[in-house]
């Protein structure tokens, strides 16, 4: 698989993975609003009354660019002694602690991960339920759950 020099020099994905379609998507739904462009769409979706003058905004900025500015603006917090109590104090928890315990749900939720076997005799009984709640209440449809 061959790359072209363009590609190759597009080092910062930031705004292409977080922000919005690509220009197939964007062409394809266009489409199928029936506009030519984005323009004709804000045309035709905001009235002109509440189309403010267009704005002076900086141009993008790199994601490597906005995690320095973020850094440079943290640096201007000051830490103060913490008051927390409780036996709390300000120290390094390892690793291997925080992946396994702090982060793994099982030690603090009672949510048991999806087991299909167990799911669909549970989503058998609610569909059950369900289809007696609309027959006794002459209802076009009933809700058991909203799991």
């Amino acid at each position: 698989m061959s790359r072209t020099l363009s590609e190759l020099l597009q080092t910062d994905d930031f705004v292409h993975r977080h922000i919005g379609p690509d220009a197939a998507e964007t062409t394809k739904m266009l489409e199928v609003v029936g506009v030519a462009d984005l323009d004709q769409l804000i045309e035709r979706a905001v009235p002109a009354s509440i189309r403010g003058v267009t704005l002076d905004l900086p141009g993008p900025q790199t994601e490597a660019a906005v995690v320095a500015r973020l850094r440079e603006m943290a640096d201007h917090n000051q830490v103060f002694t913490s008051m927390i109590g409780m036996g709390y104090s300000d120290t390094l928890t390892p690793a291997v602690i925080q992946r396994n315990i702090l982060e793994n749900p099982g030690w603090y939720t009672a949510y048991t991960p999806y087991q299909p076997e167990i799911s669909q005799g549970r989503l058998e009984a609610l569909l059950n339920f369900q289809t007696m709640v609309s027959d006794l209440t002459a209802m076009d449809i009933a809700n058991a759950s909203m799991l």
